[in-house]
This record gives C-alpha cells, sequence and structure tokens, in this order.
C-alpha cells in the first residue's frame, strides 16, 4: 500500500497535541502500517515545542519540523509538505476540528481521482460564524472561478504530484485543491465530521479572514491564466 503521510501545523497548541497525537494514531490502527505523522512547530511560544520534541523521540513515526519564528498557516503546511516522503498526503487542523478517521473516508475516492477535499456540511458554531465561513467560501470561488463549494476545509487527501505542482504563496492553504484542478488534476469533495475545537484557541477575526481569502482568490485567479499545460509525444535518444 502506498505510504502516507499526516501534516498538521501547529501554532500555540499545548493544550491539543498530545490528544491531536492519540487521536492520529488510534484513526491509523488497524487501517495502514506505512504511514509517517508530520508536524510542524510554526514558531509556537508555549510548551508544544517541547511536548512534539517528547513525541518525536517516543515514536519514530513522528517528524517534526520547527521553524525558527510564526511564519503562517500557508508556511507551515508547505514545509511540512517539502519535508514528508509520502505517496499521499493528508492535511488536518491541529484543534481537531476535523477527525484523522475521516482520512480513510477519503481514502476509497483516491484510488481513481487525485485529491479529495473534505466539505464541511454541518458547522456547529454560532450563525455568523457559519455565514462568514459559507461567505468566505463562496468569494472566493466566484473570483478564483473555483468548482469547489468548501475549499477552507482543513482535511485534506492527495496524491505527490499533485504537491510537486503547487503553487507556494501566503494563503495557499486554502486553494490547494482549487491549484489541482488548475493544473489538470481530478478532485472531488466528500463530506467529513466536523468538530468543535477540542481546547481553546483563538476566536478567527471574521472580516479580515474574508478580506484575506479575497486577495488570496485573486492571487489563484492570475495564476490560472498563466497555467500551461501540455503533453509529451515521445521522448528519443540514441546512443552513439
Amino acid at each position: 500500500m502506498a505510504r502516507l503521510s499526516v501534516i498538521s501545523a501547529i501554532y500555540n497548541e499545548e493544550r491539543n497535541v498530545s490528544d491531536l497525537y492519540l487521536d492520529i494514531i488510534e484513526a491509523m490502527r488497524d487501517r495502514i502500517e506505512n504511514y509517517e505523522i508530520v508536524f510542524v512547530n510554526d514558531g509556537s511560544r508555549d510548551g508544544s515545542s517541547r511536548q512534539l520534541t517528547e513525541i518525536a523521540q517516543y515514536d519514530p513515526r513522528v517528524k517534526v519540523i520547527h521553524l525558527d519564528r510564526n511564519y503562517g498557516l500557508a508556511a507551515a503546511i508547505w514545509a511540512g509538505i517539502r519535508h514528508s516522503d509520502g505517496d499521499l498526503i493528508a492535511l488536518m487542523d491541529a484543534g481537531l476540528q476535523t477527525d484523522p478517521r475521516d482520512i480513510f473516508r477519503l481514502m476509497p475516492f483516491i484510488e481513481r481521482l487525485d485529491c479529495v477535499n473534505g466539505r464541511w456540511n454541518d458547522i456547529q458554531e454560532s450563525w455568523i460564524q457559519r455565514l462568514s465561513y459559507r461567505a468566505g467560501n463562496e468569494i472566493r470561488r466566484r473570483i478564483a472561478r473555483g468548482k469547489l463549494q468548501d475549499s477552507a476545509c482543513p482535511l485534506k487527501l492527495f496524491r505527490r504530484e499533485v504537491a510537486d505542482n503547487l503553487v507556494f504563496f501566503k494563503g495557499m492553504h486554502r486553494f490547494i485543491s482549487t491549484m489541482a484542478q488548475m493544473n489538470g488534476f481530478s478532485v472531488i469533495e466528500v463530506s467529513v465530521r466536523y468538530r468543535k475545537r477540542r481546547n481553546g484557541g483563538s476566536r478567527p477575526h471574521v472580516l479580515k479572514n474574508i478580506f484575506a481569502g479575497c486577495s488570496d482568490a485573486i492571487v489563484v485567479r492570475c495564476l490560472s491564466k498563466r497555467v500551461v499545460r501540455y503533453k509529451v509525444r515521445k521522448v528519443q535518444q540514441f546512443s552513439n
């Protein structure tokens, strides 16, 4: 079976790191043996770094990437992808709003497709948070001219070839599946469970996130106009 890399970006998650690790290994148990867990410490200022180091010392399946300062979610995910070695890559959030067991809800589709994007249908938050989340997705979809209904869901599963063709920019984590479609890969959305954030964490700034998402969508739209797809008809090399 293909090797799986599960990647999660960590920033000041000392109250969640242990649960995150335990939930992932429990989800993997009896389902897959060839996997690694890649935690990216995005310049955490709490006890996350120490906890991650202890976990990595205990479990050789865990790889920890320590960034020298806080760069943001997109950079942390990009670092995780570049330092992973799996044929398949799964992304999930550190606050456990996505369930690692749902990776295997996506897995059957990856056998015939290149990228599977999770989709939250039942967000159990206040009406303003639900409205802002849906509005942000719709605005990003219209500006980027994408087809996905929920580009912001953190849970994604894709092939290494998809990762190798991504372009890094601030905010790219919201558009991984959209960029995969741009690059000619097959993408599908599959419903996954939404869970309330396990422990702590600040509430997102609604307007700030929407505006940031809009500017990132403009970047994606510009990139889509620069994509060149080609197919090689034949490669020849003759020896003397």
